[in-house]
């Protein structure tokens, strides 16, 4: 049995597509058949449903699918930590973020990350879905949210930090909110996500609960920076982490934070921005290393909190 046909039938399988799988390692996609189909025939099982609209996993293929992955990952994290007299690293690595967080934060990071080492490939997924990291093959995954025991291992970068702002015309035309209350009559810019229109939540100190209230507006959006350039234009007020903000909004007054005496929350707990890994990824040098590499970069505390 050959490693490279186990590396294909690996990335047909994550793909489900054999001409995906022939472009990404350079090959004729009849070279991919026949080494899938070699591979078949010495374990004596079909591995994939083939169609002309699909390629998918058969039951005896799922099962060898998170087998041979995980022999292929202790084999590359093996190889990893032999290392080189350079010290470079080399091979791939996916990384998974949410999407604004990801495009803001984590790709300036990876391009930074490849000007070092130029033979790394990485993969940048974002997406604002939560993935199962060994479900997906993921080496990393930069999740904002509740702590919650998930078999996952890793760090937490820091608590997310919420601020409530708006632009200088539109408190002086509409005024500005003293209490959370207040906020009931203003013009407030929601986010709409997956689970229905954003609710705030407030309170005066961390020894008490948050607290909902209703407030509505002009505009609502799944896309965070819409929202925000709609702030900006003075077309009402936001709530969103510090992170989503560009830092000279506020230092050039585009932008006013409010209600500093309270603190926000899109939730009635606190989220933290955690850098994740599966146990078994953390066995690769490669791995380990831009993990700490990404936390240096984000800084403690983070730049965005400064």
């Amino acid at each position: 049995m050959q490693l490279k046909a186990l590396r294909y039938f690996l990335m047909v399988a994550t793909t489900r597509s054999f001409l995906a799988t022939a472009r990404h390692f350079q090959v004729p996609a009849s070279s991919v058949s026949r080494f899938i189909a070699t591979l078949e025939k010495d374990l004596g099982r079909q591995l994939f449903y083939r169609s002309t609209r699909a390629v998918r996993l058969t039951e005896e293929g799922e099962r060898f699918y998170q087998q041979a992955r995980e022999a292929v990952e202790l084999l590359d994290a093996a190889v990893d930590d032999l290392g080189r007299d350079d010290g470079a690293l080399h091979g791939r690595l996916r990384i998974n973020a949410p999407e604004a967080f990801g495009r803001l934060h984590v790709a300036p990071l990876v391009n930074q990350l490849q000007a070092a080492h130029p033979a790394l490939e990485v993969e940048l997924q974002l997406t604002d879905a939560y993935i199962d990291p060994v479900q997906e093959g993921v080496d990393i995954t930069v999740r904002i949210g509740p702590r919650v025991d998930s078999g996952l291992i890793g760090r937490t970068l820091a608590a997310q930090q919420q601020i409530v702002a708006a632009s200088p015309a539109y408190l002086a035309e509409h005024g500005t909110p003293e209490t959370p209350a207040d906020l009931l009559d203003h013009r407030c810019l929601l986010y709409k996500g997956q689970f229905g229109r954003q609710r705030w939540y407030f309170r005066e100190s961390p020894s008490q609960p948050f607290e909902g209230i209703n407030v509505s507006g002009p505009l609502c959006s799944n896309n965070a920076e819409v929202l925000l350039a709609a702030a900006l234009e003075g077309h009402g007020v936001v709530l969103f982490p510090s992170w989503l903000y560009h830092r000279e909004s506020f230092a050039k007054q585009q932008l006013v934070p409010l209600l500093g005496a309270w603190e926000g929350s899109v939730a009635t707990e606190t989220s933290y921005i955690q850098l994740l890994s599966p146990e078994n990824k953390l066995r690769s040098r490669k791995v380990r290393e831009v993990t700490a590499f990404l936390l240096e970069g984000f800084g403690t505390p983070p730049a965005w909190d400064l």
